[in-house]
């Protein structure tokens, strides 16, 4: 590569790296993978750096797009395959794990005494059901939603948002509040 071409590539990238990325992101929805796509772009680009005009032109940004556009796309269907290969996902897998204490301990620790009675007094029943199916029972989200004809959408989400109020109950209950 020359030196001429070497400036006309350094050019190329400071003007339409950031506008690039934002293609493939647009496309891909990752960070990573949008990175990747730029990166291969310019390997494209490189190889065709000599029919490339004037870096600020709009022949020079349409066929930088339509570079960037294809890439991200191939990129796309790449990784699509390779997912639905080599990674099935299903509802466990999409769970998202939760650090802060969880519903589960607060009733196994509070079982044995009025504490967790007072606790499940102040939910509505769907929902003190829902806890004790899911803690005590040690029902999956299916079977949780089935016994209370829910979704599991719906119960885990209603799970999620008592999963709050209690820990926040718990809270008051250890300082001494209720």
């Amino acid at each position: 590569m020359t030196s001429k071409e070497t400036e006309k590539l350094k050019q190329l990238y400071e003007i339409y790296e950031q506008p690039m990325f934002r293609v493939a992101y647009a496309v891909l929805h990752s960070n990573e993978l949008a990175e990747d796509a730029v990166s291969d772009a310019f390997m494209r680009i490189i190889d065709r750096l000599d029919k490339i005009g004037e870096p600020v032109s709009e022949k020079t940004k349409n066929y930088i797009v339509r570079v960037i556009k294809s890439t991200s796309i191939n990129l796309y269907r790449k990784s699509k395959q390779f997912f639905a290969r080599e990674m099935p996902i299903d509802e466990e897998t999409m769970q998202i794990p939760d650090k802060s204490p969880g519903v589960e301990k607060i009733v196994i620790e509070a079982e044995n005494s009025r504490e967790l009675d007072n606790m499940l007094k102040k939910i509505s029943e769907t929902d003190r059901n829902i806890v004790l199916l899911r803690c005590r029972e040690e029902l999956s989200w299916r079977e949780v939603a089935s016994v209370l004809s829910l979704t599991e959408t719906t119960a885990r989400k209603r799970f999620e948002r008592i999963r709050k109020r209690l820990v926040g109950m718990k809270g008051e209950i250890s300082d001494g509040k209720i």
